[in-house]
């Protein structure tokens, strides 16, 4: 089974570095958010990998171009204009990067890429955020209820922490960013069948979010089915989420299950 990554957005709401690279390829201790990524669904046994790219993706397809010399070390006799190889340390990755445009909403993106999914089963994600989710179990999940897309749920920490009072306003404590507040977000992570491409026939998909739509004719349809992960999920929206995950990389990388 494929993994399709969306990877062509402009990122805005980080774009202190954004503005110099697309932003699955911001580094969380000196790797790009999506070489974690898809090191989480390698890890599961899932290395065939198709990548949505846009806004500057010829900076994804020099990193992974190059990846397997700047991860070996290596000899170079410039005389003879010859290179000897030394201890090659790259992932068994099989990687398709496809240009699916720099203005292209999100079900364009899947529809542009849809023919490298060979008409079978897939595996859809962003390519900003990361999480501990079991994609075994996620993939037996789906393949159980028989339906058309399995979506990942999951239950964001609040940003605030959160004050509980009585009638009259007294304060009877502090909750700080409480972790269950008993709503379930989409959370990516998404197992496909391949008859999503009868959700994708609008003339004018390019300019149609994957979760507009698509998502939405699924659930009238009830197509759709949410895997509740009560586990680690976060997304990199913002330069604070990126310093967040920076430091559970160097203290509790929660999602590295490599």
């Amino acid at each position: 089974m494929k993994v399709v990554i969306f990877a062509g957005g402009l990122g805005t709401r980080i774009s202190e570095e954004s503005h110099l690279k697309p932003k699955p390829m911001i580094e969380i201790g000196g790797k790009p958010i999506l070489w974690h990524i898809m090191n989480i669904y390698a890890s599961h046994g899932y290395n065939e990998f198709i990548i949505c790219c846009g806004y500057k993706g010829w900076i994804i397809k020099e990193y992974f171009k190059n990846y397997f010399v700047h991860n070996a070390d290596m000899t170079i006799d410039l005389k003879d204009n010859k290179m000897e190889i030394h201890n090659a340390n790259a992932e068994p990755f099989k990687i398709t990067m496809i240009d699916t445009g720099v203005n292209t909403m999100t079900a364009g993106r899947l529809k542009r890429v849809l023919p490298y999914t060979n008409n079978e089963p897939f595996m859809l994600t962003y390519g900003d955020g990361v999480s501990d989710v079991n994609i075994k179990q996620l993939v037996e999940f789906h393949e159980a209820h028989g339906k058309v897309c399995t979506m990942t749920t999951v239950q964001p920490t609040s940003r605030f922490g959160v004050v509980k009072m009585d009638e009259d306003g007294t304060v009877l404590q502090f909750e700080e960013k409480p972790e269950d507040s008993g709503t379930w977000i989409n959370g990516g992570f998404f197992v496909i069948q391949p008859e999503i491409k009868n959700y994708l026939t609008d003339e004018r998909l390019d300019e149609v979010m994957w979760e507009r739509q698509p998502m939405l004719d699924l659930a009238s349809d009830t197509q759709i089915v949410g895997y509740r992960h009560r586990g680690f999920w976060k997304a990199m929206d913002t330069m604070r989420d990126k310093e967040e995950l920076e430091k559970l990389w160097e203290t509790n990388p929660i999602w590295k299950s490599w």
